[in-house]
């Protein structure tokens, strides 16, 4: 019987597998580092016990915790809100369904060259307004538009160069609070307001600009780039995390990719 089952593991058996682990490597990377995990720990201990009280016909624990799993759709989407929120953020921006990079490959649909954000001339801004300790935050768009935050600063449509970016942050500029976001290599807005992240595992050496930085990665799949006006340092941000660098060479081609 057991030689029979194992034979009977299809093509369709291994999608299934694949997919489930898929979706607990999706889970592992929302809640790793949060208090969720420790709550979605507690939910699977619950489930586990009911399942036991089930199977031991203890039947008004069983009834009890068997109430409780009835409503813990809603619980669940009551305490996870904003991990739903980035989980389907994240299913929506992978490489299937980036519909920039499916149009790319059809040529014959092209009326003109995409255009690519200079990442080298954006880096070399930070690499000088780092040197005079002028704070800055640039958001770089992705698959998800964030038209919906623009429109909270000012609406710009300027081409990216080293000194429109460095004059932007200049501490006596107009435009200096805030950040920019930049799309296909245009600016699309400066004094842009971003959503603050709450997260209490954010070490408090962080402010506001990391915190923002933070925020819009963790709701978006944008990436974000800091430069801290008390250090000079420059920070990279993607997926509500701070992307570990040797260089700003390598951080050029880590962008790249990203952007790709």
């Amino acid at each position: 019987m057991d030689q029979l089952k194992l034979w009977n593991f299809g093509i369709i058996d291994f999608i299934d597998i694949f997919l489930v682990a898929l979706l607990l490597y999706y889970v592992y990377k929302l809640i790793k580092g949060t208090v969720a995990i420790n709550i979605f720990i507690g939910i699977i201990i619950i489930y586990f016990i009911w399942k036991l009280t089930t199977f031991l016909k203890m039947g008004l624990l069983s009834s009890i915790f068997s109430g409780f799993m009835d409503v813990g759709i809603i619980a669940l989407i009551v305490v996870f809100q904003p991990e739903i929120r980035k989980f389907l953020l994240m299913v929506g921006s992978t490489n299937f369904g980036n519909k920039r990079k499916f149009l790319k490959h059809l040529n014959f649909l092209k009326t003109d060259e995409m255009v690519h954000t200079d990442v080298e001339v954006i880096i070399s801004a930070c690499q000088k307004m780092a040197s005079t300790r002028t704070g800055a935050l640039i958001v770089l768009e992705r698959n998800n538009n964030l038209d919906f935050l623009t429109n909270t600063g000012d609406a710009m449509n300027i081409a990216v160069t080293q000194p429109i970016i460095e004059s932007i942050f200049f501490k006596n500029s107009p435009l200096h609070d805030g950040a920019i976001v930049i799309s296909n290599n245009i600016i699309k807005a400066t004094r842009v307001i971003l959503p603050v992240s709450s997260d209490r595992t954010i070490p408090q050496r962080f402010g506001l600009r990391h915190r923002a930085a933070i925020g819009i990665t963790e709701k978006t799949d944008a990436l974000a780039i800091t430069v801290s006006e008390e250090t000079g340092q420059i920070s990279y941000l993607k997926n509500g995390e701070f992307v570990m660098f040797k260089d700003n060479d390598e951080l050029i081609k880590m962008i790249k990719k990203d952007l790709a």
